[in-house]
């Protein structure tokens, strides 16, 4: 047995996301899956039985006609977590929220009530929207470049963090007796100015049991990585290998340190899309399969996304990948370099480039149950990483994960077989925020 143990989330994507084109044929899936609350509670429940960690909400708001089809009609992240904190009890509740359009204040409104209305099992997932398009959604004429969004992002959340520190926990005696509702001097304004925002403060809403909210991060740019060193407590990522994880994990661990974090309070989660079948050779005639019966040109459509939807069917598909950077500077730059890099070094058209990075991702977890299981403890014991957050359309498909695969790893000792406590910063083993003000009043300088 170790003291370390397996962290999963799980993110329902009703009707398909990336690279899931026909994930909405299958016949147990309704079709109307991305905006049906029963769906989502269902999902949620199952993964709440299985001691799953969170549910995670991916997000964005700019569409075309060529996103997956999840996409183009779900619910909005918060309204739906609502709705989640009051169907479960235990299991953690992560929405994605952007900086870059939203404001501090509204933000960490809506972030601590879903806390207090879940009893302490709010997280955000921070982001900073891929899509330029975007802008034009919110009066803005141009997507932020990359420093403005991550500094922006960074101020963002320091302003939330410092909004949720606004009472102290003692600052509602609610002593009827007294006739003592609420303690003046246990309440704090923010008096915040910044390059980004001007917020007084304070918030009108306390703490829940974890103290705030987890800040989870998933950005890949140098300064993506650098916010999520600073401020993430839950790390996202896509793994190609488990040696690109490994060093992936290394470095963020060690960015961590840098910044005089402890480490261990940064959990890190790649995606992973199993595969799974009685027989490792059944799994792999499933995945290819699927993958063939995929279109090519909704796949060309979809990869245009990080490059702003840049069209690309006016070139060759078996002609080398074209220069078309420049599409993608305030886009997806990062991921797209490496793509692009990858198809000079490999001589790869665009059709092959296509192809690799929709199938890339899946990973190595492709096979039996057994061998499944192997590899999560391969990539855990590793330090590849310390967890996994699963994409789940067909509920069958995630069943056969939660009744055959999460039962070998148990018997190994890598992942629970209770929860042992109520909150996410619980599951997580994350430490409690000291509220800024208790800490001040309360140290030698304080006058205490």
């Amino acid at each position: 047995m170790t003291d370390r143990q397996l962290k999963f989330g799980v993110a329902p994507v009703g009707v398909g996301g990336p690279g899931q084109q026909n994930t909405w044929l299958d016949p147990e899936i309704p079709g109307d899956a991305s905006v049906k609350i029963d769906w989502y509670i269902e999902r949620a429940r199952q993964a709440e039985k299985a001691l799953f960690d969170f549910v995670f909400v991916v997000d964005s708001q700019f569409i075309t006609p060529d996103s997956p089809p999840h996409y183009l009609n779900r619910l909005e992240p918060l309204t739906l977590l609502a709705a989640l904190a009051v169907s479960t009890d235990k299991i953690g509740l992560v929405a994605t929220i952007t900086t870059s359009y939203t404001e501090p204040f509204h933000v960490a409104r809506q972030l601590a009530s879903v806390d207090l209305i879940s009893g302490g099992r709010a997280g955000w997932n921070v982001v900073t929207s891929l899509d330029p398009g975007t802008s034009k959604n919110y009066g803005r004429e141009e997507h932020f470049d990359y420093p403005t969004r991550y500094g922006r992002a960074l101020e963002h959340v320091r302003v939330a963090q410092g909004l949720w520190d606004s009472y102290e926990d003692d600052a509602f005696p609610r002593d009827k007796a007294a006739g003592v509702f609420f303690d003046p001097s246990r309440q704090h304004t923010l008096d915040h100015q910044g390059e980004h925002f001007s917020v007084v403060g304070p918030l009108n809403i306390e703490s829940s049991a974890q103290g705030r909210p987890v800040i989870f991060q998933a950005g890949d740019s140098e300064e993506g990585r650098d916010l999520a060193a600073t401020v993430g407590e839950g790390i996202f990522t896509m793994a190609r290998s488990f040696e690109e994880a490994q060093d992936f994990y290394a470095e963020m661990k060690g960015r961590a340190a840098d910044k005089g974090r402890d480490p261990d309070e940064m959990v890190i989660m790649p995606s992973m899309m199993p595969v799974l079948a009685d027989t490792d050779e059944e799994a792999q005639e499933l995945k290819e399969a699927r993958d063939g019966a995929k279109s090519f040109e909704k796949s060309l459509a979809e990869f245009s996304r990080p490059y702003a939807w840049h069209d690309f069917s006016q070139y060759d598909p078996d002609a080398p990948f074209p220069d078309v950077a420049q599409f993608a500077a305030r886009g997806g730059a990062t991921m797209t370099k490496r793509l692009e890099t990858i198809a000079r070094e490999k001589g790869l058209t665009l059709r092959e480039t296509v192809l690799y990075a929709e199938r890339s991702f899946r990973g190595s977890f492709i096979g039996s149950p057994q061998t499944v299981a192997d590899e999560i403890e391969r990539w855990f014991e590793g330090r590849a990483a310390d967890g996994f957050i699963l994409h789940v359309t067909v509920p069958s498909e995630f069943t056969r994960f939660t009744d055959e695969v999460l039962p070998i790893l148990r018997e190994r000792g890598l992942a629970r077989s209770s929860y042992q406590d109520d909150t996410l910063r619980g599951h997580l083993g994350l430490a409690i925020p000291e509220n800024r003000h208790t800490v001040a009043r309360l140290s030698p300088a304080g006058g205490v």
